[in-house]
């Protein structure tokens, strides 16, 4: 068995803290994602319209004005 020195020491501390924190910032961000994925899809779930419903769209027919009474021959 070999002994380390007070600055190995330190510098395996260091490098244990530097891989607990990636860990736990990847574990952050993989239950982040999976949070925003489930408000995604409940968004979509809600937002579409139910089966069977009769869906109606009001869109309104917007006529360029020109001279009234002329027409245009190409």
């Amino acid at each position: 068995m070999t002994a380390l020195t007070p600055v190995e020491r330190h510098e395996r501390r260091r490098q244990q803290r530097r891989r607990e924190l990636i860990r736990w910032g990847i574990r952050t961000l993989v239950v982040l994602l999976v949070f925003l994925f489930g408000v995604a899809l409940g968004q979509a779930l809600h937002d579409s319209p139910k089966p069977g419903q009769t869906t109606t769209v009001d869109k309104t027919l917007q006529i360029p004005s020109g001279k009234p009474g002329s027409t245009v021959t190409p």
